[in-house]
Parts: structure tokens; C-alpha cells; sequence
């Protein structure tokens, strides 16, 4: 799984469980930075969602869904 991967994931996602546009996920999400595993071995990305409070607790969500079941990727 790559970052890409895991963006066009959380935009998939938000599109179909919540509706809007594919931009306005996108931007919401933002870039998923990769991390190092010798200095993340759980979990080596993240992502700092913006918007309003409701849009970001919704990418937090989703965010935590992805991480269980994609821990690891590569840039």
C-alpha cells in the first residue's frame, strides 16, 4: 500500500459514507506523510486534516479504520 493508496482510500470512503465531492475530501485530507519504520515501526503515516471541526473528526475517524488495516506504507 502506498500513500497514495491510502489517500485515494479516505476519499473513497468519505465520498460514499458521507457524500460531497471528491475535491472537498481531498483538500480535507491533505498529504499523508511517511515516516520512517526505525522511528514508527506501529504505524508509519499520518495525515493533519483541515476544514471545519465536523469535516476533520470525520477524516480522524476514518483515519483510525485505515491505520488498523493498513499500518504500514511507502511513499
Amino acid at each position: 500500500m502506498t500513500a497514495g493508496e491510502i489517500q485515494d482510500l479516505f476519499i473513497a470512503t468519505l465520498t460514499r459514507e458521507l457524500g460531497g465531492g471528491r475535491r472537498r475530501w481531498r483538500l480535507s485530507v491533505g498529504n499523508v506523510r511517511v515516516y520512517s519504520i526505525d522511528t514508527h515501526p506501529h504505524c508509519n503515516w499520518a495525515v493533519t486534516p483541515s476544514g471545519s471541526a465536523g469535516e476533520i473528526e470525520r477524516v480522524e475517524r476514518v483515519a483510525d479504520v485505515l491505520r488498523q488495516r493498513y499500518p504500514i506504507v511507502t511513499e
